[in-house]
């Protein structure tokens, strides 16, 4: 995809390819040092195969139960990023809004481009806006104006 080309970034379609033929394709069979797993669940098992020794996987999407042993084995960082516990569980939600500052810095200044679908939305389109996500035809996230 060329989105994701665009930010430097390996688009896989891990349901077009298995692993082996990617990691090969991207890799020269090297495996890669660094995976981000945005599908998570049962792929998360691609995810491990695919990663290099001493590597590094983060998800945001981690609901199930695994087997850890290829983490153990290749001595893989397995990084789970769940946004919302700052919110759900008024958890240091300084540091999260501190965090959120320095992002925004980096925003500003140009070094990180978010990816932002061209349609917004009002507070009063939030079913809207959220109907517009789910329909898959949404690209990046989704924004909803105050």
């Amino acid at each position: 995809m060329k989105i994701i080309q665009d930010y430097g970034a390996s688009s896989i379609d891990y349901t077009a390819e298995d692993v082996e033929s990617y990691v090969k394709k991207h890799t020269d069979g090297n495996d890669f040092d660094i995976v981000f797993d945005t599908v998570g669940g049962e792929n998360l098992k691609n995810s491990f195969e695919a990663a290099a020794l001493n590597a590094q996987i983060s998800t945001t999407v981690s609901l199930l139960e695994l087997d850890l042993s290829p983490v153990h084995f290749k001595g893989l960082t397995l990084h789970v990023v769940f946004m919302l516990i700052p919110m759900i569980h008024n958890f240091k939600r300084e540091k999260h809004g501190e965090i959120l500052s320095e992002l925004t810095k980096i925003i500003e200044a140009g070094a990180v481009k978010p990816l932002l679908d061209e349609q917004k939305f009002s507070m009063e389109e939030v079913g809207e806006a959220y109907a517009h996500l789910t329909s898959g035809k949404a690209t990046g996230k989704v924004v909803v104006e105050n």
